[in-house]
């Protein structure tokens, strides 16, 4: 028996990310048959989101120049940092 009804079971992984631009661009996309957008954040420089993989979240597309902290270490992101 559900002990707390209409509550979901958190357990996903939290990836953070961190603006180093104005404008990044962060896109939530689905799970499923059928891969598609669900969500879009922009965040300016200094900003800084928490997110959390679900049932309904299987992957984020970030753009720009961005700081993405995950369990596995920190990913830089952007064009800059290609030949690094």
């Amino acid at each position: 028996m559900d002990q707390n009804p209409g509550i979901e079971e958190i357990s996903g992984d939290y990836v953070v990310v961190r603006a180093l631009e104005d404008g990044v661009t962060i896109i939530g996309l689905t799970r499923g048959k059928d891969t598609k957008f669900h969500h879009t954040e922009k965040l300016d420089s200094g900003e800084v989101m928490l997110f959390q993989f679900t049932e309904h979240t299987s992957a984020m597309k970030i753009r720009g120049k961005a700081d993405i902290y995950t369990k596995f270490g920190i990913v830089k992101c952007g064009k800059e940092f290609l030949n690094e």
